[in-house]
């Protein structure tokens, strides 16, 4: 029987082994392990890349999104348009701030944020829109940021699977006013342990951020804000140095297999491939196929010997933490479609061409049971 991981991280932390052994090395001989040279390099190097004036390095991408809205004063008494399809974390980081996640569904096509819908749910209370670049699919910014205009709104972006996506040429990450990104082990980039990063072109906004990461203080002792402890630590941001130069060279290879699942699914009415606009560059931080028979086929592939995940099993509305919001079953109908049908296809920079033909041919093996 063949063996097909989701993610073999082992296999791709191999391709950089020593280079991570000689960061490791590097910094035990500093002997300085908090907000020091390491996080310095990265924050430019990150900057550089995703185009942007700023890049603050934090403890996680939840963090990210929750000192953004923190910094732009966001809080009680304020809502933030989120989608009704994303992972926990982006409305946690709502919640965190004091204010009240918005959900609003996706378009059934792309799964990201309707901007179509966007303008219904907007109250006096609308603070901000939080748009997620789902599944490393860059959201519609350019209706998105239309309405934020329009509305006199902050828009934030989610980019915790877009790391190199790109949205009419642009890199997620400059496209609203601020953006959080996760470098947690499995993403695209992804450090050797929790980490994460606020990317922005605003001067203020940054320098908010890079105190409220430290205890609210820039200055030892001197504290200007209540203020967290969510640094980026300088042994991540020292294996991130090493990684970012390949990221490119891995989306592409993420793209290879991508492109060979659509091109074998697209053709079988029993599944919904991922559709993606000409307009957009996905990265395939995750490849999203939907099967309306979906736990049956993950227990088939299972039986095969390869590993599927799901994204996500129950949305966010239907969590037990917010039940308290008091959203019944059916409330946000295309989110809970999406739970119910989606299931996520091994890719990863390392995966071979041969074993994506075999989960391919294996998902067209359980269609014809019938």
């Amino acid at each position: 029987m063949i063996r097909i991981p989701y993610l073999d991280l082992k296999a791709v932390n191999a391709e950089v082994q020593a280079k991570l052994d000689q960061a490791y090395v590097r910094v035990l001989d500093s002997g300085w392990f908090v907000l020091g040279k390491e996080v310095r390099a990265f924050e430019e190097a990150f900057a550089a890349y995703v185009g942007v004036k700023h890049c603050v390095g934090v403890g996680n991408g939840l963090e990210a999104l929750h000192l953004i809205l923190r910094a732009y004063g966001i809080g009680a008494g304020d809502e933030v348009i989120v989608p009704s399809n994303t992972y926990i974390a982006t409305w946690l980081a709502v919640t965190y701030a004091g204010a009240r996640p918005i959900p609003v569904e996706p378009d059934p096509r792309t799964t990201n944020l309707d901007p179509a819908r966007i303008e219904m749910a907007l109250t006096e209370r609308t603070r901000a829109l939080l748009p997620v670049h789902l599944y490393g699919q860059p959201a519609e910014m350019e209706p998105i940021m239309d309405i934020a205009n329009r509305h006199g709104l902050v828009v934030v972006e989610d980019a915790a699977q877009a790391h190199g996506a790109r949205y009419q040429g642009r890199m997620c990450g400059s496209l609203g006013d601020a953006a959080g990104f996760s470098f947690y082990p499995g993403k695209n980039l992804g450090a050797l342990g929790d980490a994460g990063a606020v990317t922005t072109n605003d001067d203020a906004l940054a320098e908010a951020v890079r105190s409220l990461r430290n205890y609210g203080s820039q200055k030892k002792y001197e504290n200007e804000r209540l203020g967290f402890n969510s640094r980026l630590d300088e042994l991540q941001a020292a294996f991130l140095n090493v990684k970012l130069p390949h990221l490119e060279q891995w989306g592409r290879h993420r793209q290879a297999i991508a492109d060979r699942y659509t091109e074998i699914f697209s053709m079988e009415p029993g599944l919904i491939v991922p559709y993606v606009p000409e307009r957009s560059s996905h990265v395939w931080h995750i490849y999203p196929l939907r099967c309306t028979r979906r736990d049956a086929l993950q227990a088939y592939l299972a039986r095969e010997g390869i590993e599927t995940l799901i994204h996500y099993p129950h949305p966010p509305h239907r969590s037990e933490a917010y039940a308290f919001s008091g959203y019944p079953e059916g409330a946000f109908p295309l989110a809970e479609e999406i739970a119910r049908t989606e299931l996520s296809l091994p890719i990863s920079p390392v995966m071979s061409l041969a074993d994506a033909e075999a989960v391919a041919q294996a998902v067209i093996a359980f269609l014809k049971t019938g």
